[in-house]
């Protein structure tokens, strides 16, 4: 049977196979005894007997970025051949899959815009995103909705389009009334992810949806720069690999006290959108995310109007100019040694 249905037991190459041809959901048991649902095309979940953790790992929700698409599919791998004792109920999603086999972002608009009911607001259904957005937040609903008592965590694993002065950072959803986990902090780090941006406000991602409806620990993690497949230099994914394997195969995780010494944290002091065409940045195409600017700078213009940096210094991330009006051009961020961590 499993033979049957994930040939190879490459679920990315079934994915995409599927993408036009869809198959109805199918479920089966793996010889260790591993519950097995191939939920939704690209959407695939594995239950252990015993687990104290409902764990979900996403990729692809921008389809041209494959670093965390091979990633999950190693993993995927490593589940159905055996090699990894599963020790935690995991679900992964790779978001995107037209996007993948297109070598694009999205198709007709920005999956990670489209969460929290975003989907359904304005034109509502009339794209492929928007109907692929409401259907993984249904199989989040449902994987979330089974266990009560069990700690939830969503890392949605992506690279950025810029290079970085960081080269990995993981955006922590805005989450009022809650303290940060000193612990999932401390898990990204040995991920090789030692830049944390705190977020300030609700927003339409994918980990805001899990960490704001479920009060998942949710996290939007950047490992690197997007590249095609096949360019990805894989040594630099080792430790999140490794870590990753770790946090499915082990009931307990290592206990290292949280030092803020040694991550770069930061918060978003502002989000910048779109008012008119003509916005323009008055820095590089070329400049690096978190490439830091002093108060009083010109950052962009836009409608006979100038932007300039409010704070002391201001590193900025996600530099993009050419979205639709209304949407994000950049996040501007301040230093955050101390947020509330426990």
């Amino acid at each position: 049977m499993l033979a049957q249905t994930i040939p190879n037991n490459d679920f990315l190459a079934y994915t995409l196979s599927q993408t036009k041809q869809i198959q109805p959901p199918q479920t089966f048991d793996l010889p260790n005894g591993i519950a097995v649902d191939v939920l939704d095309n690209g959407v695939i979940s594995f239950t252990p007997l015993n687990y104290t953790k409902d764990i979900i790992l996403s990729c692809a929700i921008h389809g041209n970025e494959t670093a965390p698409i091979e990633i999950c599919n190693q993993l995927i791998d490593d589940i159905l051949s055996l090699k990894i004792e599963l020790k935690q109920r995991v679900m992964f999603i790779i978001g995107n899959p037209e996007a993948i086999l297109n070598k694009s972002r999205f198709i007709d608009e920005n999956l990670n815009r489209l969460f929290s009911g975003a989907h359904s607001k304005g034109q509502g259904l009339t794209n492929k995103e928007r109907h692929r957005a409401k259907a993984l937040e249904a199989h989040v609903a449902l994987f979330f909705a089974k266990n009560d008592n069990k700690q939830r965590i969503h890392y949605d694993l992506h690279t950025a389009i810029k290079p970085s002065k960081h080269e990995k950072f993981a955006i922590y959803p805005y989450r009022p009334g809650r303290s940060y986990s000193a612990e999932q902090i401390v898990l990204l780090g040995l991920c090789g992810v030692n830049t944390i941006l705190y977020h300030h406000e609700p927003t339409t991602t994918f980990s805001y949806y899990s960490s704001n409806k479920f009060n998942a620990d949710a996290f939007t993690v950047e490992l690197g720069k997007v590249m095609p497949f096949g360019e990805n230099d894989m040594q630099k994914f080792a430790a999140t690999q490794t870590t990753l394997t770790t946090l499915l195969s082990e009931t307990n995780l290592p206990q290292i006290p949280f030092d803020p010494t040694h991550f770069n944290l930061y918060k978003v002091a502002r989000s910048i959108n779109k008012h008119h065409d003509d916005f323009e940045f008055n820095f590089s195409h070329s400049t690096e995310n978190f490439t830091q600017f002093t108060q009083g700078e010109l950052l962009a213009t836009e409608g006979g109007q100038q932007i300039r940096i409010e704070h002391d210094i201001e590193a900025i991330v996600f530099p993009n100019a050419n979205v639709p009006v209304g949407q994000r051009t950049v996040l501007c961020l301040i230093p955050a040694p101390n947020e509330d961590v426990t």
